[in-house]
């Protein structure tokens, strides 16, 4: 199998915005009218594309790339204000919590304090067991529902203690202790269904008006899955860990020019041999799910498809790690098989080489170009307008980086690099390139142009999504109803008449 021959993508633009930036009284982005209000915006901006991150159950450190799932979706996205329209939830049961006092940032720790006391409230009072639509929604999802709800009714019995710190027999999934807690956690377990019933409720149907209205939804899904997760917990066999469940090696990136140890991700590695026996079943699954949610399918660190990264558990560092051959086109033809109309964007930055191209070419899925990092090396940088050819998808910034003012108009940027930027973009100022940058990408050749909506903003760094290995700060920005205006969507417009997307 070669090349996914379904529908393909169009000339087009799209903006970057995760749920969590929506905006919402209630402390962070909801699935609510604030969603279908930036349809509206796209829209008007004449837009292809919503490019949000991973939607899954975060964890400590509130990072979207480090969930307690792969199939399951964020409670902290069920909309409070769709409840009391339910009758499930009155206003006061929502106003009299703390949900933070700054409109542009989440504060996490307080949406942990109080969501989970208002959604109990709004399960207590739900008639859902007696819906058939939501006995439709716990047979199509039993290969995950099941297992992630005893996982997170075992979180909390637990104090939220990752699933190698409980005790041993249900650590392990012994089949009597396994039978012990979904009897004694019963309740706690329905509780957690019920979430995921409403959160996909919502998604679906912000996700219908979206495509009703011409917007195409791209997801994210991290590679890997978390250690402190369902996934891991439940199909550890198909991970490498050992008799006691413990990881033998661990994910991550090696010493590059930014970081003398590289990065030590921890995440557990996969035993891709044992996958490739059973048909990569686990992976079909979870691809299959995300294709009937998202209408697009970014692949976050895709060259861990060609090869991995492999680091001995316990190591301080990522120095002592070595890479090792991944899967390649075989996991690309399993993962082609169920994709059905969905498309895939893989995200190929850093270390790349002859083997992702090549691997790339054959799925014929197109790779990325952020054009942030085209001015340093002269003519031949391959993230410059002139160097990049339809295939591909152009980003100003992702969420890892800078944003376009932060990066060029702050003071520690070399100044050769400035010039060049300024130059090459026609610019009068150095003020002027991150608006410059945006034109460029929409002039470009490549088939789809994405920009966060902090640079169409012109925001600083202080509306930067994500310092990577920084820990505290991330993941906090939040826009404005305000700045979702009338006049940037005709701005926005513009573009798109001007260069045909």
């Amino acid at each position: 199998m070669a090349q996914k021959e379904t529908c393909s993508f169009r000339r087009g633009s799209g903006i970057l915005l995760p749920i969590t930036s929506l905006p919402s009284p209630y402390g962070i982005g909801t699935l609510g009218k604030a969603a279908f209000e930036f349809v509206d915006f796209l829209k008007k901006a004449q837009q292809r594309y919503w490019q949000v991150l991973p939607i899954g159950p975060t964890s400590y450190g509130d990072s979207p790339y480090q969930s307690f799932s792969a199939f399951a979706g964020n409670p902290y996205f069920i909309d409070l204000d769709t409840l009391v329209e339910e009758g499930l939830l009155q206003y006061d049961e929502i106003t009299c919590h703390d949900w933070g006092y700054d409109a542009t940032r989440v504060d996490y720790a307080k949406i942990f304090e109080s969501r989970f006391i208002v959604l109990r409230k709004a399960f207590d009072r739900s008639n859902h067991k007696f819906l058939p639509e939501y006995k439709k929604f716990c047979e199509e999802n039993v290969f995950w529902l099941n297992d992630y709800s005893l996982y997170m009714a075992l979180k909390f019995y637990f104090d939220n203690h990752e699933w190698q710190l409980w005790e041993n027999d249900i650590r392990l999934r012994k089949p009597g202790a396994v039978k012990l807690y979904t009897d004694k956690l019963a309740s706690d377990i329905d509780f957690w269904k019920f979430l995921q019933y409403k959160f996909f409720e919502q998604w679906n149907r912000v996700k219908a008006y979206a495509n009703q209205n011409g917007i195409r939804i791209i997801g994210d899904i991290p590679i890997y899955v978390s250690m402190d997760s369902a996934d891991t917990w439940v199909h550890g066999d198909l991970f490498q860990l050992d008799e006691e469940k413990k990881p033998v090696k661990v994910a991550g990136v090696p010493p590059d020019n930014f970081s003398a140890d590289g990065q030590l991700w921890g995440n557990p590695l996969y035993d891709w041999e044992k996958m490739e026996r059973n048909g990569f079943a686990w992976w079909k699954q979870r691809m299959g799910a995300s294709a009937k949610i998202y209408d697009v399918i970014r692949i976050d660190h895709f060259i861990g498809v060609v090869r991995y990264y492999s680091i001995p558990a316990g190591a301080p560092t990522a120095a002592s790690g070595k890479w090792v051959p991944g899967p390649g086109i075989k996991l690309i033809n399993a993962i082609n098989s169920v994709l059905g109309d969905s498309l895939v964007i893989a995200e190929d930055l850093g270390i790349s080489d002859d083997k992702v191209v090549a691997l790339l070419n054959k799925a014929g899925y197109p790779g990325m170009k952020v054009l942030q990092f085209g001015f340093g090396g002269g003519a031949e940088n391959k993230m410059l307008p002139h160097n990049i050819t339809e295939n591909f998808v152009v980003y100003g910034g992702t969420h890892d980086n800078e944003t376009l003012v932060g990066y060029f108009c702050d003071d520690d940027k070399s100044i050769e690099d400035l010039k060049y930027a300024v130059e090459y973009l026609d610019c009068e100022t150095i003020d002027r390139i991150p608006d410059a940058i945006i034109r460029t990408g929409f002039m470009s050749c490549a088939h789809t142009v994405i920009y966060q909506l902090q640079d169409y903003l012109g925001l600083d760094n202080s509306a930067r999504m994500n310092f990577p290995s920084k820990l505290g700060g991330n993941w906090e920005w939040r826009a404005t109803k305000a700045q979702m205006s009338d006049k940037l969507a005709k701005r926005i417009s513009r573009l798109v008449e001007l260069y045909g997307r």
